[in-house]
């Protein structure tokens, strides 16, 4: 399997959203809006969605909900070892943490998890450490705080033997809502720190969990093993995102991307009608989630925006948002601000 392939996620993953947001008053429709993820779908345990769709879901929560503090970390402590299934069962029956650990990185694509994990040791710790960096910057900062919020449940969850967390480091400044994740963790997040990552006492990673089964483990890795299989994801219009929320940015151009793919501007045109889009509606779908979501909760001036989002300058950008919305950018600002 590619390392660089999309994986498909369970159903459950975005009804735990649609359910968080439903007790903050917005509906699924809301939440769906621009997702393709049907009623049906949501009804169907089996189903299975792309991180494209589960993005535009996050997108749609967070335009809906700009003035919840925290609200990455508070949808990250909705998640629990259930919710993920497979995954989350082959950590329980794990010998201990370090092994858990190990398991859970294997089969990472299985969870909610953008953020690359790591894990590291120093004179007394162990600690899980995650880069956010692939993470489109738009979503960074959420997606990074519902990763650790996720984490810290997890092992909450596994830690029966009194084992717990010790420590929680951000790199970056503290934000506005710093007490609140202190409240709601229990912890007082250590910022400006050289990693985002939890800790725990070198001591007790390899303490025995009272939940261990040595026959279980061995078929939970091996349906873990057919999942990955299973949920990999080929479709190429889902891989045209991935680059342009990727390294090469909504700037790139139609032949920047065929080469990143190893395809001819020909084949790639040829292969996106086949699977009935196109890359400049592809561009265009993300340029505007995009702006919609910049417009509405950050003070970004429209020039820098522009070309944040690959246009040449300001009037194009403009044109495009009025063709979108049907208003300017700054009038949506207006009627959406906080």
């Amino acid at each position: 399997m590619s390392k660089k392939a999309p994986i498909l996620h369970p159903v459950a993953i975005p009804q735990v959203m649609i359910n968080f947001a439903a007790n903050h008053g917005i509906d699924q429709d809301t939440c769906l809006q621009g997702t393709d993820i049907t009623e049906k779908v949501l009804l169907d345990s089996e189903a299975l969605i792309t991180r494209t769709q589960e993005m535009r879901l996050i997108e749609n929560l967070i335009l809906a909900l700009p003035d919840v503090p925290a609200l990455g970390f508070k949808l990250g402590q909705q998640y629990n070892i259930a919710t993920f299934g497979i995954w989350g069962f082959a950590l329980r029956t794990s010998r201990t943490l370090r092994d858990a650990a190990t398991r859970a990185l294997q089969y990472l694509p299985l969870s909610t998890a953008y953020c690359r994990v790591y894990q590291f040791e120093d004179a007394d710790h162990y600690g899980l450490g995650m880069d956010p960096e692939s993470i489109p910057p738009h979503l960074r900062q959420f997606l990074l705080e519902r990763d650790m919020a996720t984490g810290l449940n997890l092992m909450k969850e596994l830690s029966l033997a009194g084992v717990s967390v010790t420590s929680t480091e951000f790199q970056g400044k503290p934000p506005e809502y710093a007490d609140l994740i202190e409240t709601l963790s229990g912890l007082k997040p250590m910022y400006n720190s050289t990693r985002n990552a939890m800790k725990i006492q070198l001591k007790d990673v390899d303490r025995p969990l009272p939940t261990f089964d040595a026959n279980l483990v061995r078929m939970l890795d091996e349906q873990c093993r057919m999942q990955l299989e299973r949920r990999q994801r080929t479709g190429l219009a889902e891989q045209v995102r991935r680059q342009l929320l990727g390294s090469l940015g909504l700037v790139a151009a139609l032949d920047d991307v065929a080469n990143a793919l190893a395809l001819s501007p020909r084949s790639l045109r040829r292969k996106l009608e086949q699977e009935n889009t196109s890359f400049r509606l592809i561009v265009d779908d993300e340029r505007r989630q995009i702006a919609l979501q910049l417009l509405t909760c950050s003070n970004m001036i429209l020039d820098e925006l522009a070309i944040h989002l690959g246009y040449t300058d300001t009037a194009s950008f403009t044109r495009a948002f009025r063709r979108w919305m049907g208003c300017s950018p700054g009038e949506y600002r207006k009627n959406n601000s906080n």
